[in-house]
């Protein structure tokens, strides 16, 4: 037993020794030296200057109070706007409902209840709610009146300034989608 195990312990000394060996062998680093030092010596590239930004100027559209450009013009006949603007006004005076806060353009209409024989329109708004309105109900932002609710439709009326100082009424129509 003795003599296995001095053959073990010498076998394992011979392969402790081997690997000792190959590790310290030569240092022939010389050339990746060479290498590293040669690229240190060659002159940086010269870094270019930051470019020259000029200012955002912010652009001011003047023209939001006007009418908007995708809606269609209003055709006046010029002898009947002195009769039509007398009659028709706005009432200012009465509490707004919340749909008038959004243009009759952002509006369309989804669904149409009956109940009891009377048309109720489902109408959603930009930001995605449904509102159950009736005839004498308001929509949009130029006093829009509902007049009548059928089963594909919903038409109302419109008070808009008729250019003059005066006011003219714009039948509208919203479809159902």
């Amino acid at each position: 037993m003795s003599c296995l195990r001095q053959q073990i312990r010498f076998s394992v000394l011979s392969v402790l020794a081997l690997l000792l060996a190959a590790c310290t062998g030569s240092n022939n680093m010389d050339d990746l030296t060479a290498y590293v030092a040669n690229v240190k010596s060659r002159p940086g590239a010269e870094v270019e200057p930051v470019p020259e930004f000029t200012p955002y100027e912010g652009f001011i559209y003047s023209a939001a109070s006007q009418r908007s450009p995708f809606q269609v013009p209003l055709n006046v006949d010029p002898d009947s706007v002195g009769m039509l603007s007398q009659d028709v006004q706005p009432d200012f005076d009465r509490v707004r409902d919340e749909l008038e806060s959004h243009p009759l353009s952002e509006l369309r209409m989804v669904g149409m209840l009956t109940r009891s024989g009377v048309y109720h329109a489902l109408i959603e708004d930009a930001l995605g709610e449904v509102h159950r309105v009736t005839n004498g109900d308001y929509l949009g932002r130029n006093h829009g009146q509902i007049q009548n609710i059928s089963e594909r439709q919903v038409n109302l009326v419109e008070i808009v300034p008729s250019g003059n100082g005066g006011w003219v009424e714009r039948p509208q129509t919203l479809t159902l989608q």
